[in-house]
């Protein structure tokens, strides 16, 4: 407790995440400046020479504000993310999402509560924060009703929700995301490259099968005996199931949902077409992921709206996405001095110089790809104990990490899967993780006095056995030789 208290303090004594972009832009502004002025070069595989580009002579003042609203338009992961974003979130403040969550979870054989509250956790990430929201508290309730500690509801839940938050079956809105921030670091090596949304998507659903069953034996093994007689033992179940209204929303909605894929289907199989053949890189349904997804949430949202009387005009759907998009405010700060700072380390040739020079660096230790990818998961996992936000670090890692593993043959979309799995398994206990509050009060109506250490130590067997289960995954995966996903490749060829 003592180790988590430090960190909880050492990460509220960081600035906002906005503020450390702007922070390591200035920094790399000086030190284009340094590496400029003593000259350093390097040379590529190919024979060329960078140099290192002087962003605070006149030239590199000028580069700046000529491109600084260029930057922020083209930041690859800011349309995507928006885009999606909207659908997503009309589903979630319609309701839709989160009555199919409780549908779900309420109608599940109470042998299976377990495993089934762990898919679905790990399932509620495609819905913003519904799952802490909506699927804690209902666990704990349910949990309840079948006589068991809701204690355990909460932590099946919350390991679902925050440690298994990358997999999923779908494409979520972290997919673009990642991808965008993927895309901008290789292209510091190779200008074309592109990354698709589906890159890690076999991977993340292989992931989602294992979690919930790993989840599920923790949960009986390790978790739940150790809670037992924790809370108070004369409690009440208090969730209430959906009303006929919302039963017949939801069934007319899941219907629209089922109608769009089968269109989609066609699309795609069709030789006529529009999803049918090849786009400009990969499949074309594969570069319309993020416009797909944004019509499968938008339609059954609405539908599910309007059949609650949560939609009674047009006007209502424009203020439903009008406060979709100011709940993304923050995110579109982050992301304009985000677009800066990756802009600028491009531009001043220190992203290239780096991943060459470290590029060969590892190739000279001759280090084991398996053990190069452990150390840097083992990394994220421990940066993510003292910076939360899941876009903020990506930020910072890909400009580095992506092209400099390029250079000994790794794979973006791999350093993305990679990367995905540490930011994840240590969610559940870090002081960091923005939802802890909302977990701590959940604990407190069963258990007073609880805080902090309770959380931790009855989250603990989680992040240990997904983070050697999912690392002991990627590296099966990666002898295998099979993709990650549509577009996701394991090897980059230099």
């Amino acid at each position: 407790m003592k180790f988590l208290s430090y960190i909880e303090k050492a990460g509220n004594k960081l600035p906002d995440p906005a503020s450390l972009f702007v922070v390591g832009t200035v920094i790399v502004f000086i030190l284009s400046m340094i590496v400029a002025n003593l000259g350093w070069v390097t040379i590529d595989p190919k024979g060329n020479t960078i140099n290192a580009f002087n962003l605070v002579s006149s030239d590199g003042i000028w580069w700046l504000l000529s491109t600084m609203v260029d930057n922020f338009i083209r930041f690859p992961p800011l349309g995507i993310v928006l885009v999606g974003m909207l659908g997503i979130g009309l589903a979630e403040k319609t309701g839709f999402i989160p009555a199919l969550l409780q549908y779900a979870i309420t109608h599940v054989h109470l042998k299976l509560l377990t495993p089934a509250t762990m898919l679905l956790g790990i399932l509620s990430s495609i819905a913003l924060d519904a799952g802490y929201v909506v699927l804690i508290p209902i666990a704990a309730a349910l949990y309840i009703a079948a006589g068991r500690s809701p204690l355990t509801g909460i932590a099946v839940s919350f390991a679902g929700v925050s440690a298994g938050f990358s997999a999923n079956f779908f494409i979520t809105a972290l997919d673009p995301l990642l991808a965008g921030f993927t895309q901008s670091g290789a292209q510091i090596i190779d200008s074309s490259y592109q990354v698709a949304v589906t890159g890690n998507w076999w991977f993340m659903i292989v992931s989602t099968i294992i979690l919930t069953l790993v989840g599920w034996l923790i949960t009986d093994r390790f978790v739940e005996p150790s809670i037992q007689g924790v809370a108070n033992q004369n409690l009440k179940s208090d969730f209430t199931q959906l009303e006929n209204k919302e039963l017949r929303a939801l069934k007319y909605s899941v219907l629209s949902v089922i109608l769009l894929l089968v269109l989609y289907l066609i699309a795609i199989t069709y030789s006529g077409g529009p999803l049918f053949g090849i786009g400009k890189r990969f499949d074309r349904w594969i570069e319309v992921t993020v416009p797909l997804l944004f019509i499968s949430f938008f339609i059954p949202g609405i539908i599910y709206g309007i059949l609650v009387d949560n939609i009674k005009s047009d006007r209502d759907i424009a203020g439903i996405l009008g406060d979709v998009m100011s709940r993304l405010g923050p995110y579109i700060v982050l992301a304009f001095f985000a677009a800066q700072f990756i802009a600028a380390f491009n531009q001043s040739g220190l992203g290239q110089m780096l991943a060459i020079a470290g590029g060969q660096f590892l190739r000279d230790l001759m280090v084991p790809e398996a053990t190069l990818l452990s150390c840097f998961i083992l990394m994220v996992v421990m940066i993510n104990l003292i910076i939360g936000s899941a876009s903020a670090k990506y930020a910072f890692f890909a400009p580095v990490f992506v092209p400099m593993l390029m250079q000994i043959g790794i794979s973006p979309e791999l350093t993305q899967a990679a990367y995905r799995v540490g930011d994840s398994v240590s969610n559940v206990i870090t002081p960091m993780n923005p939802y802890m509050i909302i977990i701590i009060m959940e604990v407190r109506k069963y258990v007073h006095g609880s805080g902090l250490g309770t959380v931790v130590a009855m989250m603990l067997p989680y992040t240990i056995g997904f983070l050697i289960i999912w690392l002991l995954l990627l590296i099966i995966w990666v002898q295998t030789g099979l993709p990650l996903g549509p577009g996701g490749e394991l090897v980059y060829g230099i």
